[in-house]
C-alpha cells in the first residue's frame, strides 16, 4: 500500500448536526434522558431518618465518616467487597445487553450520550433544526450569530456546572454544602471538583460529542467479543432497499428497491455515519435512522423496516423470503444465559450477605515488632489491637475474651468499669490495645505458636464475632 492510501489515525472533526425526528426510539430516548438526569440531579437532595447522630441524606459517600449510605443501606470501609460485587454486576450486566441487544448502553444511557442529546436539544431550540444550524456554521461571524452562540454556550455552561455542583452533593450533605458554596466558605476541593466536571461536560457534550465514543471510549473496539451473528442490533436491509433511486415515475422504477436514497437515516445519525454502509464501529445504535426511515416509508407507502434491529443469522432467512426469528430466540440463547445467571447469582449473594451481617464486627492485629516480651516473672506477653466495629446507632458494652486449649490470660488497655470490658460509641471503629500472656510454666511459653480465637460479646444481646489469632512463645 503506498504512502497516499494510508489513513490517518485521527480525522479531523466534520461538525454534524442532526436532524429532529420523531419515533418510538426517539420518545424512549426522551424518556430515558429524563429519568437518568431526574435521577442524577434529584437524588442528592432526598432524605432518609437514620436516627441522631447520623446523616439524613438518603444517597451520601461519607468522606469524613468513611462509610456510604444508600437509603437503608450503609456500607463500611471493611465492606467494599459489596461495591466490589456491584461494580462485577454491571460488567456483567454491559456483556449480556451488548450480547443480546447491541450497543444499547451506547445508544440509550451512556451518559456522553444522555448529556450530548439535551446539548443538542439545546441547541435545536436556539438555532433551529438541520437546515438553519448548517446555514449558521458557514454563515460569517454577525451580530446575530454572535447572540445565538452565546446564548447557546451559556445555557450548556449553566447544565455543566449543574452537572458538577450535583457530583459534589454526592459526598456531603446537600443544602449545607450548597449554602457554603454560595458563601464561598466551601473546601478548595469541592470548587476544583465543579470545575474540572464543567470544563468536561461543556466541552464533551457541547464540542467533541462524537469523537469521545469514537476516540476516547475504549467500548467499541471490544464490543466486538461481546457480539455474534445472532445479536440483534440496527442494520439495512440491502436485499430490500437496492437498487436505489430518486426516481419512483421515471423508465425502470419497478426493478428499484425500497430505499429512495433521501438520506433521511444520515441526517438523524448523531454519529454522521451511513447505515446503509454496513456494520460500523462509529454506530452507537440509537436507532434513530429507523424512526427516519419508517416515517419516509409511509410517505411512499412501503413496508417499514427497511432499518430495523437486525440479526445477522437471519439475513439469509430474509433473502429467501421467509420470516426472521422471533426475538426472543435471540435473546434467550446460550450465551446470554450464562450471563443472566452469573449476574444472578453474584446479584443473590449480595443480597444474602447484605441480610445475614452482623452489627458488629472484630478485627485482629497481632503487633510483630516485637513479637512477644519476657516479664519480670519469666512469664510470655504477646500485644494485639483489636478493631471493634458497632455498626448500630447506640453506644453498646462489650466483654473481650478469649478460646483456648492452653491457660493464657487476657487484659485490655482500656477504662472500664468491668475488667475486660469495653464501651464503643454508635456507629464508631475502637481500636483497644488487648495484651494475652502465658505464665513461665504453661506451655504455650516455650512453644514457638499457639493458636487460639479472641471473642467479642455485647452485654446487652447474644451478638458475639471472633476472629483466630496465634500466640508467640520463646520456641526451643
Amino acid at each position: 500500500m503506498s504512502a497516499s492510501d494510508e489513513q490517518p489515525l485521527y480525522a479531523p472533526q466534520e461538525p454534524i448536526f442532526p436532524r429532529r425526528v420523531t419515533g418510538k426510539f426517539r420518545t424512549l430516548k426522551w424518556w430515558i434522558m429524563g429519568v437518568t438526569l431526574a435521577i442524577y440531579y434529584i437524588t442528592p437532595w432526598l432524605r432518609w431518618d437514620r436516627g441522631p447522630n447520623l446523616p439524613d441524606q438518603a444517597v451520601l459517600r461519607d468522606m469524613v465518616g468513611r462509610r456510604f449510605y444508600f437509603f437503608w443501606i450503609e456500607i463500611w470501609p471493611h465492606e467494599f467487597y459489596f461495591v466490589a460485587g456491584l461494580l462485577i454486576m454491571a460488567g456483567l450486566g454491559l456483556f449480556l445487553f451488548t450480547s443480546a441487544l447491541g450497543r444499547v448502553w451506547c445508544g440509550y444511557t451512556c451518559p456522553q450520550t444522555v448529556w450530548t442529546d439535551l446539548f443538542v436539544l439545546v441547541e435545536r431550540w436556539i438555532e433551529g433544526d438541520r437546515n438553519a444550524r448548517v446555514r449558521l456554521w458557514n454563515a460569517d461571524w454577525t451580530a446575530k450569530k454572535v447572540r445565538l452562540r452565546m446564548t447557546k454556550w451559556t445555557v450548556w455552561l449553566l447544565i455543566a456546572v449543574a452537572t458538577g455542583g450535583a457530583w459534589v452533593f454526592y459526598f456531603a450533605d446537600a443544602p449545607t454544602l450548597a449554602a457554603n458554596l454560595v458563601t464561598f466558605d466551601a473546601p478548595f476541593i469541592a470548587y476544583s471538583t465543579i470545575a474540572v466536571l464543567t470544563a468536561t461536560t461543556f466541552i464533551f457534550g457541547g464540542f467533541m460529542r462524537e469523537q469521545v465514543c469514537i476516540y476516547m471510549c475504549p467500548w467499541p473496539r471490544i464490543q466486538a467479543a461481546m457480539m455474534d451473528d445472532d445479536t440483534l442490533t440496527v442494520a439495512y436491509r440491502d436485499w430490500r432497499g437496492e437498487p436505489r433511486g430518486k426516481h419512483r415515475k421515471a423508465e425502470g422504477a419497478e426493478l428499484l428497491g425500497d430505499c429512495i436514497d433521501c438520506s433521511a437515516c444520515v441526517n438523524v445519525c448523531p454519529m454522521g455515519i451511513d447505515i446503509r454502509d454496513g456494520q460500523q464501529m462509529e454506530c452507537i445504535t440509537c436507532a434513530l435512522c429507523i424512526d427516519a426511515c419508517d416515517e419516509v416509508m409511509d410517505k411512499i407507502g412501503a413496508e417499514r423496516g427497511l432499518i430495523d434491529y437486525l440479526a445477522l443469522a437471519d439475513e439469509p432467512r430474509e433473502r429467501s423470503g421467509d420470516p426472521p426469528r422471533p426475538i426472543w430466540q435471540h435473546v434467550f440463547r446460550l450465551r446470554t444465559m450464562i450471563y443472566t445467571a452469573i449476574w444472578s447469582v453474584i446479584g443473590i449473594g449480595l443480597v444474602w450477605a447484605l441480610f445475614v451481617r452482623s452489627d458488629i464486627s472484630l478485627t485482629v492485629e497481632p503487633v510483630r515488632n516485637p513479637q512477644f516480651v519476657t516479664l519480670s516473672d519469666g512469664s510470655i506477653r504477646n500485644a494485639y489491637t483489636l478493631r471493634i466495629r458497632n455498626l448500630t446507632g447506640a453506644d453498646r458494652e462489650f466483654r473481650v475474651s478469649l478460646n483456648s486449649d492452653d491457660i493464657l490470660r487476657i487484659g485490655l488497655e482500656a477504662d472500664s468499669r468491668l475488667p475486660n470490658h469495653v464501651v464503643v460509641p454508635a456507629n464508631e471503629t475502637l481500636s483497644v490495645r488487648t495484651y494475652v500472656t502465658a505464665r513461665s510454666q504453661d506451655p504455650a511459653a516455650s512453644r514457638d505458636r499457639t493458636d487460639f480465637s479472641l471473642w467479642i460479646e455485647a452485654v446487652d444481646s447474644d451478638a458475639r464475632a471472633g476472629e483466630k489469632t496465634v500466640f508467640n512463645g520463646k520456641g526451643s
